[in-house]
């Protein structure tokens, strides 16, 4: 049996690479390691971004183990436009997974980078893999396994956000373990 807990950035003071944890981020990213103290995370796979990183360290030491850096699990890039319609469009790509819009990527192509992580893990040799990512490609990902996630559940993610993938003889079974 695998265990993935997909995990969603703690509060951060932007969305640049370089945005590092508010001060309630930070607390935050202890609560996180708490949390995932007793799970035998044995893997670590984290965004570069600053605030992913950072979400994790405190886990990362308290368990001694490093964290391997993966750039397929940086945010989703809706456009390389600033769009005033952002959300709307950003909806759009949760029923129409093909829509791109100019500098972007399609729903279904951050889905397809997220989910290469996500197999590798399963497939590879660790049984309890804590993945970093963001709410869009962590929604996406989900998606992967319920078709049913889509817009709405992405506007409900919390920061930060943990939900636990279990996978077993090729079955899946999908639970937020963040309260």
């Amino acid at each position: 049996m695998k265990n993935i807990f997909l995990i969603r950035h703690c509060k951060a003071e932007g969305q640049e690479p370089a945005a590092r944890l508010t001060s309630e981020g930070a607390e935050q990213s202890h609560q996180l390691a708490e949390r995932l103290r007793g799970m035998g995370i044995d893997l670590v796979v984290t965004s570069p971004y600053q605030r992913a990183i950072e979400s994790i360290r405190p886990l990362c030491d308290m368990l001694g183990l490093a964290y391997t850096v993966d750039r397929r699990l940086e945010e989703r890039v809706l456009s390389s436009k600033n769009l005033d319609n952002w959300m709307e469009l950003l909806k759009e790509t949760y029923v129409d997974l093909d829509i791109v819009y100019e500098g972007g990527e399609s729903s279904k192509e951050a889905m397809q980078r997220g989910m290469e992580v996500i197999n590798e893990a399963i497939n590879g040799p660790y049984h309890n893999i804590a993945v970093v990512t963001y709410g869009a490609l962590m929604s996406l990902i989900l998606k992967h396994f319920d078709d049913s996630v889509g817009f709405e559940e992405w506007l409900n993610l919390s920061n930060p956000d943990i939900y636990l993938i279990r996978v077993e003889n090729r079955k899946y079974e999908i639970e937020r373990f963040w309260e």
